[in-house]
This record gives C-alpha cells, sequence and structure tokens, in this order.
C-alpha cells in the first residue's frame, strides 16, 4: 500500500435518532443514523414508522391523497 494516503482510522461513535450511541472504529469520530438495532422494528418486532425527507408526503400530494382514510 502506498503510505500517506490512507484517512486516519480510529474509534468512533455511532448516535442513533432514538438516543442510542455505540462505539466502533471509522475514519470520522461520530456517525450519525436514523435506525440502530435497538429500534429497528426487524429486531423490536414492533411496527414503527419511519418517514426520509417527507417522501410519504410528496407522494400523497403527487397523487392527491391527503388523508389515511382514501383508499
Amino acid at each position: 500500500m502506498k503510505k500517506k494516503i490512507h484517512p486516519p482510522y480510529g474509534p468512533a461513535v455511532v448516535v442513533c435518532a432514538c438516543g442510542e450511541r455505540f462505539e466502533t472504529r471509522s475514519t470520522k469520530s461520530e456517525i450519525h443514523v436514523e435506525v440502530c438495532s435497538k429500534c429497528h422494528p426487524f429486531f423490536t418486532g414492533q411496527q414503527k414508522y419511519i418517514d426520509t425527507a417527507g417522501r410519504v408526503q410528496k407522494f400523497r400530494e403527487k397523487y392527491g391523497l391527503n388523508s389515511k382514510e382514501e383508499k
């Protein structure tokens, strides 16, 4: 490998939107995530509705679906 071209690799803290924090290793010192193993529906067995960047609202506006009752 070439020397002095790779970023430093060290400890990193991962912070989830639910408040969970854990340590790992990365080239960044802090990583922010939306879903972790403590709050992901696959691991918890509970359904959780996640709307990333308003995608659902954009879809509803695009197709004229303003309420949940409409099907």
